[in-house]
């Protein structure tokens, strides 16, 4: 049996210590599952803002305190914190990056109060980014491979390749890049690249140069050894045109060999109706009129009536374009004269969430409203909800449509990214979901008309939700398929 590998796992956000969306998720699972596997994982990520760390049980390290770290023509300093992820899968050490004047805040990105990304984006994620590789020679332990994760880590790849070449403890390791969402880019102007100590040779558009800019992102794609993505279609699809690619197409479609599309994986120890302690009832595949009283209880908390003959729509997200609200904005009066319910939950662009409110006033006795996160809402919503909808523009990966199937939900989806290679129309007893191809009003209405059309069928609606439960998305298949990755980069060096 081969030898375990050492992972260095780099990443902006991780929960529980911080969490603005998908990637703190994962984050915490898939180096989990790569533990299990019999891999060496550490993570390592900026500490925001004062966190409980009794609670969470994070300790100072004594020999990694007052780590100097330049930033442009200065030295900021850094202290490791240590704590560890603990599951029945076993633990993880965590290594949390220090410093109050970059990671005071409690907000990752984003100035709370203003909405507005933080003006010293450039010099903190420099700071995080040059401070991961300058820790690397004081722990004590060399990773095989560094796994870095959107823009916020772009740096760590060319610093290795450049700045630390030569370092014996650095020119052996690979660097591997996932793309979680290619709409981020980490771009800022040309003087940010001064502050970062990369050498002026790069600075070109085969280098780290974008449009005049500086950027994050182009700066892995150009230096990682091997570059991921959250799903197969998402891979083919940002590297085939502009719509998906945002301006990276050309290089990646000239990196397309190194280029890997590996669905992310649900944790099922948190999303599973059997085990869930969110929701009122818990179920499974053999016992759905237990599912039925999860519906009556969501349908009680938004005070509207139950009734088993009215399927309810369920819609967690982000209210913003690219998850296709302009689609559904454009649906609702369609969809209002359908004998349904809809229950929507988020937060996002202010247009949508006025769409929504009126929405609401026109139908109280159809809709239900939640403006903002609540992650128990969030449970009960896959638990007591028939149809769940996502009509993205596109999707990297997406997880609430594989967290639907294990609540018996039924997806209705538009075929992009993840959404394609997770959800297949269901026809002729097979498949799992409704889908939709051209990203059109007409396309997405044809789709719920689809769904609610078999809804009235019971006993083939029911065999599409035992269908439907039945599909397996957990992380230890993505996570073996990082280590055929991991182990094809060591091979080639030997």
């Amino acid at each position: 049996m081969p030898k375990g590998l050492n992972i260095l796992f780099c990443t902006s956000e991780v929960t529980p210590y911080s969490k603005t969306g998908g990637l703190a998720d994962v984050s915490n699972s898939l180096p989990q599952e790569l533990n299990a596997l019999g891999h060496a994982v550490r993570i390592i990520t900026p500490k925001y803002g004062p966190l409980d760390e009794r609670k969470l049980r994070i300790y100072e390290i004594k020999r990694l305190t007052g780590i100097e770290v330049p930033v442009g023509d200065r030295i900021a300093i850094c202290n490791i914190k240590s704590s560890f992820i603990v599951s029945p899968k076993g633990k993880v050490q965590v290594f949390l990056i220090e410093n109050d004047e970059f990671f005071g805040q409690t907000s990752p990105y984003v100035d709370a109060k203003s909405g507005k990304d933080y003006p010293s984006n450039d010099e903190r994620f420099i700071f995080y980014n040059r401070a991961v590789v300058q820790v690397l020679g004081l722990l004590g332990w060399q990773p095989d491979i560094i796994h870095c994760n959107d823009w916020q880590t772009g740096l760590i790849p060319a610093y290795i390749k450049t700045i630390h070449s030569k370092d014996p403890l650095l020119n052996s390791v690979k660097s591997v890049f996932t793309i979680h969402n290619l709409a981020f880019q980490g771009l800022f102007p040309h003087k940010s690249f001064l502050k970062s100590g990369l050498p002026d040779n790069i600075y070109n558009e085969n280098g780290v140069e974008y449009y005049d800019q500086f950027s994050f992102l182009k700066t892995a794609l150009n230096f990682s050894d091997i570059i991921t993505t959250v799903s197969e279609k998402y891979a083919q699809e940002i590297s085939a045109s502009h719509e998906y690619g945002y301006g990276f197409e050309g290089i990646l479609k000239k990196r397309k060999k190194d280029l890997y599309g590996i669905l992310n994986g649900v944790d099922y120890t948190v999303w599973n109706p059997e085990k869930d302690k969110l929701i009122p009832f818990r179920y499974s595949s053999k016992e759905l009129p237990l599912k039925r009283e999860n519906k009556k209880a969501l349908l009680k908390h938004f005070e509207l009536d139950y009734d088993a003959e009215v399927p309810v729509l369920g819609v967690i997200s982000r209210l913003t374009d690219q998850k296709g609200f302009d689609l559904v904005e454009a649906i609702l009066k369609d969809l209002m004269s359908e004998n349904i319910q809809l229950i929507i939950l988020g937060t996002g662009d202010k247009t949508y969430q006025k769409i929504f409110e009126n929405l609401k006033k026109k139908n109280p006795k159809k809709v239900g409203l939640h403006l903002g996160f609540s992650e128990e809402l969030a449970h009960l919503i896959e638990a007591g909800s028939d149809i769940f909808l996502m009509p993205s523009k596109y999707e990297p990966c997406g997880l609430n449509q594989m967290y639907s199937l294990r609540y018996g939900t039924i997806p209705v989806v538009r075929a992009t990214g993840g959404l394609a290679d997770t959800i297949s129309e269901y026809k002729n007893g097979k498949g799992n979901g409704f889908v939709f191809e051209k990203y059109e009003p007409a396309a997405l209405l044809n789709a719920v008309r689809r769904a609610l059309k078999l809804f009235k069928n019971r006993e083939e609606w029911i065999k599409l939700v035992r269908q439907a439960m039945a599909y397996d998305f957990s992380w230890e298949v993505s996570a073996k398929k990082y280590v055929e990755l991991y182990r094809s980069l060591i091979k080639k060096e030997k």
